[in-house]
């Protein structure tokens, strides 16, 4: 990952947390459904982050990163449910919050950047 774009690197990293806490939901919590919720959101931000630098024209690296946008509210969404469920702690779910806002806030950036152009 070394020529990759930052959020590129922390969609990736943040993917990885997803998993991770994903196993930690299935296996300790028994939680199954609004997990795999959780799975798919929170790991297709980076896939479509990817598919956006992949893009075969502006408009299309535009669409792709606006559906990243989406699945980051989505998952962001999934965490606090998770976390006021119980099925998260505070500390557990702050902390991919704090991560997945701050991917809104690059993904965002990029946006506003791109229309402003």
């Amino acid at each position: 990952m070394k020529n990759e774009n930052v959020v590129q690197q922390k969609s990736y990293a943040f993917a990885i947390r997803i998993i991770n806490a994903y196993k930690y939901l299935h296996t300790e919590q028994k939680e199954y459904v609004l997990s795999k919720q959780l799975l798919r959101c929170g790991t297709s931000i980076g896939a479509n982050i990817e598919e956006a630098i992949g893009g075969q024209s502006q408009k299309d690296f535009f669409a792709k990163l606006t559906i990243a946008y989406k699945e980051a509210r989505e998952t962001q969404y999934w965490l606090r449910l998770l976390r006021d469920t119980h099925y998260l702690t505070t500390e557990q779910s702050d902390s991919l919050i704090t991560d997945v806002n701050e991917l809104l806030r690059i993904i965002g950036s990029i946006q506003k950047t791109l229309r402003n152009s």
